[in-house]
């Protein structure tokens, strides 16, 4: 019996071998969503600036947008925000951002200082709509259709790469679709 427990380290690192060796080549920013081909989840959330105004589902309607989730917190949020002000601007990309999980004051102020790519500006402070997303951290991107449905998700930071190789083609179909 004592010579059994002896092969059970053995056992635990060929289980761990396996495992570590299932996730490799595997893109970790491709994460599978439940929603891809539904509708994003049900909310009700304030602007970020006038926490007065209410915004809801049909934010979404009419045009391709991309939803982006972020923080103040989130250093990789501050590597991927030029390239935001890069296709808000220069590419005309509609951008709603999703303040996930953080401090109006401090989010209003970095934006202030480095400028606000985003038509819209969700607060969830509490991460509720994040949680129905299936959010796993910010930076988060999702693709929604002009009829509010969730096309892609793309976890990790946007950048000039990102877009041109993965979001403007996705962008490009649903731009064309709902036309």
């Amino acid at each position: 019996m004592k010579r059994l427990f002896l092969f059970v380290p053995l056992v635990l690192a060929v289980v761990l071998g396996v495992v570590l060796y299932a996730g490799i080549g595997k893109d970790p920013s491709h994460l599978e969503s439940a929603l891809i081909g539904k509708p994003v989840p049900p909310f009700q959330l304030a602007d970020l600036e006038n926490p007065d105004r209410q915004y809801a589902n049909d934010v979404f309607e009419g045009q391709v947008h991309l939803l982006n989730v972020w923080g103040t917190w989130c250093p990789a949020c501050r590597d991927e925000h030029p390239d935001l002000m890069w296709l808000a601007r220069d590419k005309k990309v509609p951008i709603i951002g999703l303040n996930y999980k953080d401090n109006r004051a401090q989010a209003l102020e970095w934006l202030a200082r480095l400028g606000d790519p985003y038509t819209v500006n969700l607060f969830d402070p509490q991460g509720r709509l994040g949680f129905d997303l299936g959010v796993y951290g910010a930076p988060e991107t999702y693709v929604i259709d002009g009829q509010g449905i969730v096309r892609y998700r793309h976890v990790g930071v946007v950048n000039e790469k990102v877009w041109q190789e993965t979001l403007a083609p996705i962008v490009k179909q649903y731009r064309e679709q709902d036309s």
